[in-house]
């Protein structure tokens, strides 16, 4: 996660990108999610596509980090799609994390890092999980251009008798 300097340069941060993504409407540094989440959002200890790994904050990240789950591929081992990881502002897709709890109960992760070409070295503590579908409605937004439709010129002939 960004220092707020870098914030201000204009590189993709994980929030942004993991709110775009995910639909989970949250603001704010990523390690405050978790609590943020609660009472908006169901959360939970078992990854599901489309929901959010919150990653606490610790010494080595004092921001925490946010990233969307975007597939499973066992128990123990997710895809992650999100930003500011392994480059400063990339963008990442469908990278492994496996979570490596003594448990089992996914509270402590290994994550892709591009560097290394693999897993990182580094355990990071989690939070759980986010779930996207958990998000209270919100009132749609009026339609404010027509929608557009082909239109038919032979079956316009053949209604109104006009075609030739």
């Amino acid at each position: 996660m960004a220092t707020p300097a870098q914030a201000r340069s204009g590189f993709l941060q994980c929030v942004p990108f993991a709110r775009q993504v995910s639909g989970i409407d949250i603001r704010g540094n990523a390690w405050t999610w978790w609590d943020q989440a609660a009472g908006r959002y169901e959360r939970g200890g078992q990854p599901k596509v489309g929901s959010v790994m919150s990653f606490k904050r610790t010494g080595r990240n004092p921001y925490g980090h946010v990233a969307m789950v975007s597939k499973i591929v066992s128990e123990r081992e997710v895809l992650l799609t999100h930003a500011n990881w392994s480059y400063r502002g990339g963008i990442e897709r469908n990278v492994r994390a496996v979570d490596v709890s003594a448990a089992g109960d996914w509270s402590e992760v290994k994550v892709w890092y591009a560097p290394n070409g693999g897993l990182g070295t580094t355990v990071f503590p989690v939070n759980g999980f986010i779930y996207s579908d958990g998000a209270p409605e919100e009132p749609a937004e009026p339609v404010t251009a027509p929608p557009l439709f082909k239109l038919d010129m032979t079956a316009l002939a053949e209604k109104t008798g006009l075609g030739g």
